[in-house]
């Protein structure tokens, strides 16, 4: 699927292990021919042609010719680049370590643009392009994930798609105590040991993002009756204004006619007072009320990280009345029996198709490799990510599709699932995800059909960029 290129080799092609810089390759115009030009899953064009100028795809046909100029690229596939929804690749070990945010915490200002380089451009020559960082994976309430694309070294208003992509908490997980070495980009550090909570705390879990979410419904009803009190007080105003302004001759005669008897009568002449109406109070402002406000009205997507039947089921039945509410099961691994209440309810799995030997987190004793496939087949959308901790894990994206695919999950569900689908769940589809005139130019030509174990990468596109070829 993709060549693993060693940490030696790495530092030859890029000059150092701090080199944050080589230069960053500039954009380009292409034209991108291939036998077979998946603009999505299941929409195929043969023998045909993408142009790319300024970052952007602006063309996409049979017939499109290379302009004066313009790169030329050949391949058997074209895709869109892939996304993992569910990465940790590009934060720092303190984010990832973090466990007291609120719902208003931002993972991006805990991204580093150049950190782990290495991985970076494994992950690019893997075609997985982009990625959805989440802080404090472990986290209660771990704030608003972002996607951002993974060539070191960008700009940031070009490194991120979206820096409010959704918001996260956690149901049930174990809490961390340290146990695990990983490399972060700030040296090894120890993440991912965990405590198993017990029943009276998973529950209690779940009652705190049901209580959270309430306390978000009670904020946005509060701010919609302001607005509607608000909208009537202006109408008011506009009334009163128009009955003042019509009775301004009368109004003014008595007026003259009062003060000159008060004045002949030696009596203090008082202005007759009207009563104006009282302008409607904003709700007092709470930005992690907005964000859950955001969430309950359908408007950012919210991730729950969530494995065991329990919790699942508890969840589902604490959601049930918030219509609005786009929930995400992430892990799920006790999720197939309420397979079809999560598809008929519209919600999706993101599921972590990775092996896991005897020793494993109590609340991933379930955790099967033929999960993404059941699901899939009980109706429910299946997103596929590399589970959130581990920054290396992005680039084995493509391995784990595959082992998704060899375990029961369609080749078209799966190539969704990595592409338009997390684009879609993450709203950043007009962006990112398929090829489309308009869209972003992330794309990867391969050498034979994507998320084939015999396929490889042959050129990564990132924004309009080049960014591995055959030579690196």
């Amino acid at each position: 699927m993709h060549t693993n290129v060693g940490w030696l080799a790495l530092l030859l092609a890029t000059g150092s292990a701090g080199a944050q810089e080589a230069a960053t390759p500039v954009r380009e115009t292409i034209l991108v021919r291939a036998e077979h030009v998946i603009v999505r899953p299941g929409h195929v064009l043969d023998a045909a042609q993408v142009l790319v100028r300024d970052g952007r795809i602006v063309a996409v046909g049979t017939d499109l010719e290379a302009p004066e100029g313009a790169r030329v690229i050949e391949g058997r596939f074209v895709c869109a680049g892939f996304i993992d929804p569910w990465s940790a690749l590009g934060l720092g070990g303190d984010a990832l370590a973090e466990v007291n945010s609120t719902a208003a915490t931002r993972s991006i200002d805990g991204f580093d643009p150049f950190n782990l380089d290495h991985l970076r451009r494994e992950a690019l020559r893997a075609g997985v392009t982009s990625a959805r960082v989440q802080l404090g994976p472990q986290a209660r309430i771990g704030g608003l994930g972002a996607v951002v694309r993974l060539v070191p070294g960008l700009a940031r208003e070009e490194v991120v798609v979206s820096d409010a992509s959704n918001l996260w908490m956690t149901a049930g997980l174990g809490q961390p105590t340290g146990g695990q070495f990983v490399d972060t980009g700030d040296g090894f550090q120890m993440l991912g040991g965990e405590r198993t909570p017990d029943p009276f705390e998973r529950a209690e879990a779940v009652d705190r993002i049901v209580s959270a979410l309430q306390a978000g419904k009670n904020y946005l009803i509060a701010q919609n009756e302001h607005r509607h009190e608000l909208e009537d007080w202006k109408k008011k105003i506009v009334e009163k204004d128009a009955e003042l302004d019509k009775e301004f001759k009368k109004a003014k005669k008595d007026r003259e006619k009062a003060q000159k008897d008060a004045e002949e009568k030696g009596k203090k002449f008082e202005e007759k007072k009207f009563k104006d109406e009282k302008k409607p109070q904003a709700p007092r402002f709470d930005e992690d009320n907005e964000v859950l406000a955001r969430a309950i009205d359908g408007r950012l997507p919210l991730f729950v990280g969530a494995e065991r039947a329990a919790e699942i089921r508890a969840l589902l039945a604490g959601t049930e009345s918030l219509g609005r509410l786009r929930l995400v099961i992430t892990g799920g691994s006790e999720a197939g029996p309420k397979a079809s209440e999560l598809a008929e309810r519209h919600i999706p799995v993101l599921v972590w198709p990775t092996p896991l030997g005897r020793v494993r987190p109590d609340e991933l004793d379930q955790h099967d490799l033929s999960l993404a496939g059941r699901l899939s087949r009980d109706g429910v959308q299946v997103l596929l990510g590399s589970g959130g901790r581990d920054p290396a894990a992005t680039r084995d994206l493509p391995l784990l599709a595959g082992l998704a695919i060899a375990h029961g999950l369609a080749r078209d569900d799966a190539l969704e699932a990595v592409t338009i689908g997390a684009a879609r769940v993450l709203d950043v589809a007009d962006r990112i995800g398929s090829i489309e005139a308009g869209k972003d130019a992330d794309l990867i030509i391969l050498d034979g059909p994507p998320l084939e174990t015999t396929t490889n990468v042959r050129y990564t596109i990132s924004s309009g960029r080049v960014v591995v070829t055959p030579e690196n």
